[in-house]
């Protein structure tokens, strides 16, 4: 029997950086068993010495922490060889190297990626934009947009908009309705806006589409999860994007920050030309 591990995820700020980084740690081990517990906003060396005594009740537990103040931090390094508990600092070493890099000093300041600056009004405003542009509801203003999403139903066009959206991306998604043309505004948009094209795996789509019906409820026609339904409407698709040569991005195994992280790219591509 596998071992299973307490990880304490320790942050002087909301731990988000934190727990992105371990999701990727954690990927990387098929064998690793945890039990993840969260301890944000930690800034003082009380809450310190609280997560230590905790620990020391406990089996198995390893240390990770983001606190950017280098007495905090080094606080913690103390108290964690102390007691012989395992401890990786994640940031440290890398906001230590970029100073000496730059010749400049680290503020060392706490959700400094979390300022209300101009960045993340940007994000916000990308975020309100999204929404009110979801599934084709508004299409009057695409060139506001920085990228379009088209593709037949369930292929993570909504989860994949809100994602860039919260990147500072604003996106608008339109759906393709079978026996249904394409609404001309789009056409025209994306000779001046990225458009792109998402397919996936027909297999895969009718999957979707049936948990989708059976967990909703919805009232949907009986082809709606017609394998040979579907693939009539996923070749319909690629023939549109062929013929106005959009990029096309296959959703089926990827995750919606990996079809993210493609879109990205895709417009960094284009927008060095």
């Amino acid at each position: 029997m596998n071992k299973v591990y307490q990880v304490y995820q320790v942050s002087d700020s909301t731990g988000e950086t934190l727990d992105r980084i371990f999701l990727a740690i954690k990927a990387q081990f098929s064998n690793f068993e945890c039990k993840t517990i969260h301890y944000s906003f930690t800034r003082t060396e009380n809450q310190i010495d609280k997560i230590i005594s905790q620990s020391k009740q406990e089996k198995n537990v390893i240390i990770l922490y983001t606190i950017v103040d280098n007495n905090l931090a080094e606080y913690m390094l103390n108290k964690t060889k102390k007691n012989n508990i395992p401890a990786f600092e994640v940031l440290g070493g890398l906001i230590s190297d970029f100073s000496k890099l730059l010749k400049q000093e680290a503020s060392r300041k706490p959700s400094g990626q979390h300022a209300l600056d101009e960045e993340y009004y940007k994000r916000i405003e990308a975020v309100q934009f999204t929404m009110s542009h979801d599934d084709g509801k508004i299409i009057s203003d695409l060139d506001k947009s920085d990228v379009v999403l088209v593709g037949i139903s369930r292929t993570s066009k909504t989860p994949t908009s809100i994602y860039l959206a919260n990147r500072g991306y604003k996106t608008c998604n339109i759906p393709i309705i079978p026996n249904k043309e394409l609404p001309e505004q789009v056409v025209k948009n994306s000779k001046k806006v990225c458009t792109i094209g998402l397919v996936c795996d027909p297999i895969r789509l009718a999957d979707v589409r049936k948990n989708r019906v059976q967990f909703l409820h919805e009232d949907r026609p009986k082809d709606y999860v017609d394998e040979k339904k579907i693939l009539n409407e996923l070749d319909n698709s690629k023939k549109l994007f062929k013929k106005y040569n959009w990029p096309v991005i296959d959703v089926t195994r990827k995750s919606v920050e990996e079809t993210a992280a493609s879109i990205i790219k895709t417009l960094d591509i284009l927008n060095s030309k």
